[in-house]
């Protein structure tokens, strides 16, 4: 039997490898340590990393339960409304199209301005976490989503007007909340990360299967001015006592953000893929009522398209969560891009009919859930629980770019093909464009997990063989000045 002796060393303490690291052997450059290699005495020395040691040991004390429960509860009905929101944006721009206030290309401003806000926010609210904690944070940011509503509701006949209310102030509040919810629950799990992140993401699919149906009953009863300011009561009323029992488990090691993380090639394949995923994540929602319109069906029709797609996107999310726990955060989030992208290339330019068009929004909300769902899961279990809010932050702020311009770049090229009064085909440039983006996304996520492992594990399991060694063991051990890891 041939055997590996990895050599440990560091001043007072001993140091088992981490996620990150064991998961990235074989890349000097961009990691942790440092390889030195002869043929008769294989050595890597791992140099230690504070922040990765201390999300190491705190998810050993994450109580998996408890009180992180109810910052999941208090996430979730805060992410139903932020998260459900948006997604709904496309019922009531089919509604607004409809009476003349404008087109679809400058009406998807709004709703992507809105998203996009939320990741352009990312790194603000990481500092505001810092300042004023996740409470706090959490109630200002559903007090501005509610409040765009509201004010929404007096400029129902002015694209300017819909772009500062329902777009910028929401987005301002989408902002302070998407990030906050997202690393919230990071700290309360380790073993239930997945599921945890996954309950509080698929709250945001069953708003937006809720929301879109009411607002699509709504806007017919007593039209868009009633309908933006009701959501908005309704957005504050059980929004701020949600806010109130968001809590960090713990307070942040750092006042400052892991710009270091960079230097890390496996992070910046996740950056990019973020970047280019996020082209393409708003098109099926905003467009597919509008492509169903096209093809002539009615606006309940269209409507029900959104919740199923919306109520599909839940159960990707919850889906994703348990995926995550049990093959690991890297597989799903990859299989959550291809399955998307195949999606849209293939079975979009498909449907044609009613029947197809169910499938289109099964399988892409599923894959878009499923997406929104392990990314920060990803991240958490890759680079550290610690570092889980810079990282996020910085990933999340990738997506500005795509939240914002993703959307209206579709709806150009379906007004310079020949617009959605033309039929079908005028929407073929968007959806292969869309598609193309996704799949170039996935590529790079296939890259990372190459780089990362021949074969991602579980969560809780830190070595690649098949006698992985329990953390628990290193742990334990961790305050002995010399150690050596006998991998078989």
């Amino acid at each position: 039997m041939s055997t590996t002796t990895v050599t440990i060393e560091t001043p007072q303490k001993a140091y088992t490898p981490s996620i990150s690291e064991k998961f990235s052997c074989g890349d000097a450059e961009a990691q942790h340590y440092v390889i030195d290699s002869t043929e008769s005495s294989p050595r890597r020395s791992i140099k230690y990393d504070p922040v990765l040691e201390a999300s190491r040991l705190a998810d050993l004390e994450a109580p998996d339960g408890g009180h992180g429960w109810l910052v999941v509860l208090g996430c979730s009905i805060l992410t139903y409304w932020f998260i459900g929101t948006s997604y709904s944006w496309g019922v009531i721009q089919n509604a607004l199209v409809e009476d003349g206030v404008g087109s679809a290309a400058s009406l998807s401003w709004v709703g992507s301005v809105a998203t996009s806000l939320g990741a352009a926010m990312a790194l603000i609210t990481a500092k505001i976490n810092v300042r004023l904690g996740s409470r706090y944070t959490c109630m200002i940011g559903i007090t501005l989503l509610g409040l765009g509503e509201i004010l929404a509701s007096f400029t129902t006949h002015a694209v300017g007007g819909l772009f500062a209310t329902a777009g910028v102030l929401f987005g301002i509040g989408n902002g302070l909340l998407f990030m906050t919810a997202s690393v919230a629950p990071a700290q309360w799990f380790s073993r239930k990360r997945g599921l945890a992140n996954g309950i509080v993401f698929a709250a945001g699919g069953l708003g937006g299967a809720v929301t879109s149906l009411a607002m699509n009953s709504l806007v017919g009863a007593v039209g868009p001015a009633w309908t933006f300011r009701i959501l908005g009561f309704l957005i504050i009323g059980t929004g701020l006592p949600a806010a109130w029992v968001v809590q960090e488990r713990r307070k942040p090691t750092s006042k400052s953000l892991d710009w270091g993380i960079f230097r890390d090639i496996n992070f910046r394949l996740l950056f990019v893929s973020g970047i280019i995923g996020s082209f393409p994540i708003l098109v099926p929602p905003f467009f597919i009522p509008l492509y169903s319109r096209s093809i002539g069906m009615g606006l309940n029709t269209a409507a029900s398209l959104v919740a199923a797609f919306n109520f599909s996107s839940a159960v990707g999310r919850i889906l994703a969560g348990v995926l995550s726990d049990r093959f690991g955060a890297v597989n799903t989030l990859l299989s959550a891009l291809t399955i998307n992208a195949l999606t849209i290339i293939v079975v979009w330019p498909l449907s044609t009919s009613e029947a197809s068009l169910i499938a289109l929004v099964i399988l892409s909300g599923l894959s878009s859930g499923a997406f929104a769902s392990s990314m920060p899961t990803t991240v958490g279990n890759v680079f550290g629980s610690q570092r889980v809010s810079s990282a996020m932050g910085f990933v999340v702020t990738g997506w500005v770019g795509g939240f914002t311009m993703g959307a209206p770049i579709a709806g150009y090229m379906l007004d310079a093909f020949g617009g959605r009064e033309a039929g079908f085909m005028p929407y073929r440039p968007a959806i292969f464009w869309a598609g193309g983006m996704a799949l170039t996304s996935a590529m790079l996520i296939a890259l990372m997990k190459f780089r990362l492992s021949r074969g991602e594990l579980g969560v809780g399991r830190h070595f690649q063989n098949s006698r992985a060694v329990d953390w628990n063991e290193g742990v334990a051990k961790r305050n002995r000045g010399r150690k050596q890891l006998m991998i078989e």
